[in-house]
């Protein structure tokens, strides 16, 4: 037996000022029963995997019925929000907020020992002080790990242009979202 759905309106006409208003009024919708058991228009489901114009992954979404069993399900994208796979969400959301503040812990730590660090980067230079070749965020990077056992993605260093003179300055380093280390380094000759 097909699936029935009715959608019922209440239609109304009013003249007002010489001009005649239509309104439509949804009341309801009614849904073909099947035994004791009410069909459903929609469902709730905890996606796996992004998903564009529908959402990202781990997110609970309402989809409909046929989207879901006919296509999510078979794909493997999205599992139906029941019980067991709500508490799974909830245990696996709680795991990553705790990571991510492990992460971030550890990040203020190195936040702190970088702003004690003066870092020596020798380099060829000629008599006016002039740098050949450069200091790049790579080579900060290496003398890092080597020098003071701190591990820093070059990519994390933030220095605009590649330095090219002797000198102190001070550069910042995003080691995580929110956490800015601040480095002092002394560019000398060899």
């Amino acid at each position: 037996m097909n699936l029935i759905n009715i959608l019922l309106y209440h239609f109304e006409t009013r003249p007002q000022n010489g001009n005649f208003y239509v309104t439509l009024e949804k009341l309801g919708k009614i849904v073909y029963n099947r035994g004791n058991q009410e069909r459903r228009d929609d469902m709730k489901v905890i996606l796996k995997s992004d998903i564009k114009g529908v959402g990202k992954k781990d997110q609970v979404i309402n989809a409909s019925d046929g989207y879901a069993r006919n296509f999510l399900f078979p794909k493997n994208l999205a599992v139906e929000a029941n019980n067991e796979n709500m508490s799974k969400l909830k245990a696996k959301q709680d795991s990553n907020a705790f990571k991510r503040l492990q992460e971030k812990d550890e990040a203020l730590k190195i936040a702190e020992k970088l702003s004690k660090i003066s870092l020596k980067v020798p380099v060829k230079a000629g008599e006016n002080g002039k740098i050949f070749g450069g200091v790049s965020s790579k080579e900060i990077s290496d003398l890092l790990k080597q020098q003071h056992k701190i591990i820093v993605d070059k990519k994390k260093i933030d220095i605009k242009e590649t330095i090219k003179a002797l000198g102190e300055r001070d550069i910042t380093i995003k080691l995580y979202e929110g956490v800015i280390g601040k480095l002092k380094i002394d560019v000398i000759s060899k």
